[in-house]
Parts: structure tokens; C-alpha cells; sequence
């Protein structure tokens, strides 16, 4: 869930534009592999001789896909539709997956950008990036951020160069 084109101002340009980090998929990742494992040996061992065998399966079917739907389905569109969007002039968070909310932290008011990673968190090349802002919102926590310093990064550049009035870098 990207920042259309068309609803970015005039001179302002998309820097960056991402997802959580995939590690969040890797629960729902997992309960897919059980639930499939789980079901597939219920399956197997229904007697085939049982009178309601038919029935059994069809049930073990249904509350699999019910499992699969709420555990694996449901978190990965939640990651999808997850996106953030660093612009020339603004920080942009949407989320949703039927309701679509969206944050935006104007770059001149954003006072501080910070960075906080785990020891897991530097294998992964992850971690929370806090944002301080002179807004309402004032400190915005977001958590599983890729490429976390490289973000930082690009985000303290962006705020540095609207600071100066260097807007596209010119």
C-alpha cells in the first residue's frame, strides 16, 4: 500500500516506499505449516469404514480453512497492506485491510528521528524507528521497519534538507 502518484504535491518525490519487515509473517507462516500437518494426519486417520467419514472430513476441512483464514491468512494482509512512504515532504503510514487508516508527519515538523534495534533485531536488519514530531501525534513508535539504519537514514537526510530549504535536494 504505496502512496499513489497522484496524490503527491507538486515538486515533492517518493524516497522510499515499504512494508513491515517479513519477519512478521513468520507466526502466521508457521500456523499455516501446522495447520496444514494437522489437518492433512485428522484427515488420514478418520476410519474409511466410519458411517459419517465423509462428514468428518468435510468438518476437519472447514475448521482448517477457518484456522488458516484467522491465523495466516488474515496477518499477511495485514503485513501487505501495511506501508510506509517517505516522500521529499512528508512521512507517510497507512494501514488497513477492508478500513484504510492513514498517518502523515509533515517533515518540518519531525524534531527528532531515532532508532532502537535488538540483538535479533541487527541479524534481521530490523528494529523500531521513533519519529518525534511537533504534532499532536508528538512520539510515533513503528516497529519492524527493514532496513532500519538505511530508513534512518534517508529520513534525517529528507528532514535535514526541508530544514535548510533544500526541498529535492536542490
Amino acid at each position: 500500500m504505496t502512496l499513489p502518484d497522484h496524490h503527491l504535491t507538486q515538486g515533492e518525490r517518493r524516497i522510499r516506499a515499504f512494508n513491515p519487515h517479513w519477519k512478521r509473517l513468520i507466526g502466521p507462516f508457521a500456523a499455516l505449516v501446522l495447520i496444514v500437518i494437522a489437518s492433512g494426519v485428522a484427515i488420514y486417520f478418520v476410519p474409511g469404514d466410519w458411517q459419517y467419514s465423509t462428514y468428518g472430513r468435510i468438518a476437519i476441512g472447514i475448521v482448517a480453512i477457518l484456522l488458516l483464514t484467522i491465523w495466516s491468512f488474515v496477518p499477511y494482509l495485514q503485513w501487505k497492506n501495511t506501508g510506509y512512504v517517505l516522500t521529499t515532504h512528508r512521512f507517510t503510514i497507512s494501514t488497513g485491510v477492508l478500513n484504510k487508516s492513514t498517518d502523515e508527519i509533515p517533515l518540518t515538523k519531525v524534531n527528532s528521528v531515532s532508532s532502537d534495534q535488538s540483538f535479533a533485531e541487527r541479524i534481521l536488519g530490523c528494529g523500531t524507528l521513533t519519529v518525534e514530531s511537533a504534532s499532536d501525534q508528538g512520539q510515533l513508535a513503528l516497529r519492524d521497519i527493514p532496513q532500519i539504519q538505511d530508513v534512518r537514514a534517508d529520513l534525517f537526510r529528507a528532514v535535514e534538507d526541508v530544514s535548510d530549504g533544500e526541498v529535492d535536494g536542490k
